[in-house]
Parts: structure tokens; sequence; C-alpha cells
């Protein structure tokens, strides 16, 4: 039965398809796809006859829908129901778990960035950390979706992964599930006069809450602070919507992003409106290699329009736009629909953002930097368009626009919790041991005499 409805499908998507006179000896699309659509409904058959325990139809179809879709990029993937309805409270920045994004390269459960003030973050878990087991079992046995659903659980309950980082002997950590609540934009005064503001993640309110985070350092300050630093690092990026706003409250004009589709007319821009929230006071933008997706949307929207000054390293290279679909009565898809370009018509995608001033992290810090992935690491990371265009086309060229690509850009957060053991650094992200942002204040505060010696 169910092979005879994927079977009906595909003929009613063909049926209005144009026509075109083809070579007698080349198949047609509609020859291929019935071609195909006879091999899977063969090897199901065979699995629910042969395979060793009682399988269920729907099982099988949703394990070909998550190979299909794990297959084309690292970053498209299926939600089943459980993991559509978890995603969704994720996004609201309110969750049960451990508190990292993870990926899959090379067969390896990698990384990407914890989460501050979770249980990872806690634990001393870095950005390029590999898991290679969880609770004693070999990650290379899972899938991605596998590997995440064993992580999250029961708050309360433990889990025990074992970390392989570079320069070390791979090393267990338990972790406790909890009940994370993630607040995305934290700020506080740095040497009196420079506005520290962090963002962790982009979710829900992330725009308002970096709106009330300006808000209190003016007050905290007398309103006389001298300048902003904005620190994006290890974020692994959110709604792409929240994005957008915020580059909005700190621009007062100039495009901030263009999303592009697979079609040549599916260009979405968006332009920052007048109404800069930090009055035009100068900014620092930290970024390093756990930087991503809609946190490199931010920074290169702020560089191009020469709004702010990339200090740092390397961000991830993640460029591309993930949407999610919904499947009536099922889960969803995850699917990559679009790349994005910065304002001046670049593409991150597979590169990253090279900061204007590169600063290490100091020693302690580099060492456990060392392992970073970035996005052109990934198995079957989309390639950089730039690279591959033909000649004379112009990326991120203007096209009519259309209706935005919903702002889903949602990372697979997994979430970490744990004693922190004696062995792990913890982060000095935001902490006066912190050396990038000690640069970054010396910077503002080097701005502000130059400026004030002009006025005198």
């Amino acid at each position: 039965m169910m092979r005879r409805l994927l079977i009906a499908a595909a003929a009613l998507a063909l049926a209005g398809a144009p026509m075109l006179l083809r070579a007698a000896d080349t198949p047609s699309s509609h020859d291929v796809s019935q071609q195909a659509l006879d091999l899977f409904g063969k090897a199901m058959a065979i699995v629910k006859a042969d395979y060793v325990e009682p399988v269920t139809d729907e099982k099988l179809i949703e394990g070909a829908l998550s190979g299909m879709l794990n297959g084309l990029d690292p970053h498209s993937s299926y939600l089943d129901k459980a993991a559509y309805d978890e995603m969704k409270v994720q996004t609201r920045g309110e969750y049960g778990g451990l508190g990292m994004e993870v990926t899959e390269e090379n067969n390896m459960l990698k990384v990407i960035s914890p989460i501050d003030d979770t249980p990872a973050a806690k634990a001393g878990i870095k950005p390029g950390d590999v898991i290679t087991k969880i609770d004693g079992e070999p990650t290379t046995d899972f899938t991605l979706s596998d590997a995440v659903a064993k992580l999250r659980g029961t708050v309360g309950t433990s889990v025990v992964v074992t970390i392989l980082r570079q320069g070390r002997e791979p090393f267990d950590v338990t972790l406790e599930r909890a009940d994370i609540k993630i607040k995305s934009v934290k700020s506080r005064l740095a040497r009196g006069n420079v506005g520290y503001i962090r963002i962790s993640s982009f979710v829900e309110d992330t725009d308002r809450d970096l709106r009330a985070a300006v808000d209190q350092l003016q007050k905290d300050s007398g309103n006389k602070l001298i300048g902003y630093v904005l620190d994006l690092r290890n974020d692994p990026g959110g709604l792409v919507d929240q994005a957008v706003a915020v580059c909005d409250d700190l621009l007062d004009k100039g495009d901030i992003v263009s999303i592009r589709g697979r079609q040549p007319d599916e260009v979405k821009r968006y332009s920052a409106k007048p109404g800069d929230i930090t009055k035009g006071l100068p900014i620092v933008v930290l970024i390093n290699g756990g930087s991503a997706s809609a946190s490199e949307i931010v920074a290169g929207a702020l560089r191009d329009d020469h709004r702010a000054i990339l200090l740092g390293t390397k961000s991830f290279g993640k460029g591309s736009v993930q949407t999610i679909i919904p499947l009536q009565g099922h889960g969803a898809l995850r699917l990559t629909t679009a790349r994005y370009y910065t304002p001046s018509g670049r593409s991150i995608q597979a590169e990253g953002i090279v900061p204007d001033i590169e600063v290490e992290p100091a020693r302690i810090e580099k060492v456990a930097e060392a392992g970073t992935v970035h996005e052109a690491d990934l198995r079957n990371a989309l390639k950089n368009p730039d690279q591959t265009a033909a000649a004379g086309a112009a990326p991120g060229a203007a096209a009519p626009p259309v209706q935005p690509v919903p702002p889903a850009n949602v990372p697979p957060g997994t979430k970490p919790s744990a004693t922190p053991k004696p062995e792990l650094e913890a982060s000095t992200i935001g902490t006066p041991a912190d050396y990038q942002l000690a640069r970054a204040v010396d910077l503002l505060e080097g701005v502000s005499i130059m400026h004030a010696s002009a006025e005198n």
C-alpha cells in the first residue's frame, strides 16, 4: 500500500510537467523516477519480509526520509514529530537537554559550539570536541538524529560522553540533563564606559532583549558610553528574522542580507530602516570559529555597511538558510532552501568571515580552539557559489523580490549538563581573563581618544 501511494504521488507530481521531445534511447525523467520508486519498493518489501525482527512501514519510511535528507548537506534533516515539537520549543529559548550544537562530519559527532550557561559550557565542552561515545556506545553507529536523541532525555537524568580533543587522550564527562532556559543576550559595563553585549544564540526574544540591554547600559554609564563590544563568539546562529532585526537595531541605513533560492528570481533583500539604537557609537564585533549562520549574517552586515570593526578569528562559514516545512500529521522537513549573501554580494559559505583585526585568544584558550570545525570541513557541505559562478555572473545581484524565505535557520541544538571536571578549562569569554575582549575595549578607547583630540 505504501509503495502504491509513493508511486501515485510521483505520477501526480509529474503529470503537469511540460513535455519535451527526447531521443528515443534517452529515458524520460518520469521513467527514471519510476525506476527509482520501483527500486525503493523492492528494497522495502525485502526488508519487511526478511529483516530479523518485524518492522513497521512508518519506521522504514521515516528512516528513508532521514537518509534522503541527511545525504543532501550537513544541515538538511527529517524531524519526526517529537523532534519537530522540541525544535519549536528551542526557538523560544527554553527547552530540556544539554546545551550544545553538534554536527556530523566524516562519520564523527563534533561540537560546533556549547551555549552559554548550559551544562555543556559549564563542563568545559569546547568547539571542535569530538564525541566518540554516548553512554559507552560508539557514535559512529548513530546518525546525527540518533545521536541527538541519545543526548536528550528527561531532566535530571545523566549521560556520559567520551570526548576526543586535540592534544589529549580521550576522557569521559558526565552531563546531567537540565531544563535549559537560555537568556540569549547578556550585558555589562567594561572598564566603566564600554557597553559589552553578548549574544549567545538568536531566538524569538533576542531583538527585544538587545534593545533592553542597550537602554540599561546607557543608564548604568550615566549616558557616558564611548562604544560597544558585540560578542558573537561561539554563537551557533538561530532565527534569520532575529539576525535581521538585530542588524536593523544597529544600522541607520544600508542592506542587511540577501537570500537567494534555487531560481534566479527567488531573491529576497532585507534593508535597514532609519534608527540606530546605539546613536552611532563605534562598535567592535567579536567572532571566532564558533560564530555561525545568523551570527555571521550580523557580522557580515555590520562590516560591509562600515558600521563595525570585526576582531577575533575566522568564523564558521555557514552561508545557507534552512526552511522548516511541516508535514501534516507527521513531523517536518528541515531543508536547505537558499544561500545568503552579505551586503557586498559575497557568499561566506564554506569560507567564513575573516575579521578586520585578527586576534588569537590567549594561549590557554588557543589550545582549546585548535580543533575548531568549520563549515567547509563537514561532509556534503555546500560549495561556495562565488567559486563556481559563471564568468560575469554577479552573486547576490539585484532581482525582483519575492515572498521571504520563512526565517527558520534553526540549529539542531543538543544540550549537555554536568559537573565540571578539574581537567577541563572553564570558558573565559566575557571575563577579565578574556584577551580578545580586552583588545576590543582597547580599540574603542583608542578611537575615543582620537575623537576627543580631533574635537580639541
